[in-house]
């Protein structure tokens, strides 16, 4: 194998870990979405429940 050869191959390396870390912080990105979408749901939950127990009470 020649220098370049080596050269190319550690380029194809850096090209695939890159995608790879895009690949991966769109991911993250994704799963912060859906966790503040789900914490919003579980918070108009809570604001319902309180609100009929406490509505019981009086």
């Amino acid at each position: 194998m020649g220098a370049a050869t080596v050269g190319a191959s550690f380029g194809m390396i850096s090209i695939l870990l890159l995608f790879f870390y895009l690949v991966l912080a769109g991911l993250g990105v994704y799963c912060l979405i859906l966790f503040i979408r789900l914490a919003h749901r579980g918070i108009k939950a809570l604001d319902i429940y309180i609100d009929e127990k406490s509505n019981r009470i009086h």
